[in-house]
């Protein structure tokens, strides 16, 4: 079975909303060029799920994100996706393994 969830998790209400919902063992993120914001980083952390699909348009924040995961996950594929020929801009996909 699978959920969706839109919420706005750059703010605490948003975060909140997650609450109570059971651990999921895969999350999919997709956050804005800016990156994941902390308190995210610290969520997902928090509930542990086995798997994170990671899709960033922006690879500087995605690594920066990462990194801050990395003690507990690993990354096990990256496959980057040209969805804007002829221009600099990529989509890339990360997918992180609980360690």
């Amino acid at each position: 079975n699978a959920q969706f969830l839109a919420t706005d998790l750059h703010t605490p209400a948003g975060i909140q909303t997650l609450d109570g919902l059971p651990n999921p063992q895969v999350v999919v993120i997709d956050p804005p060029r800016a990156g994941m914001h902390a308190r995210l980083v610290e969520y997902v952390l928090h509930r542990a799920p086995e798997r994170i699909v990671y899709v960033s348009c922006n690879p500087t924040t995605q690594a920066r994100d990462i990194a801050l995961m990395s003690e507990r996950y690993r990354v096990r594929a990256v496959q980057p996706i040209d969805m804007f020929p002829q221009t600099y801009h990529v989509e890339n996909v990360a997918i992180l393994e609980r360690r």
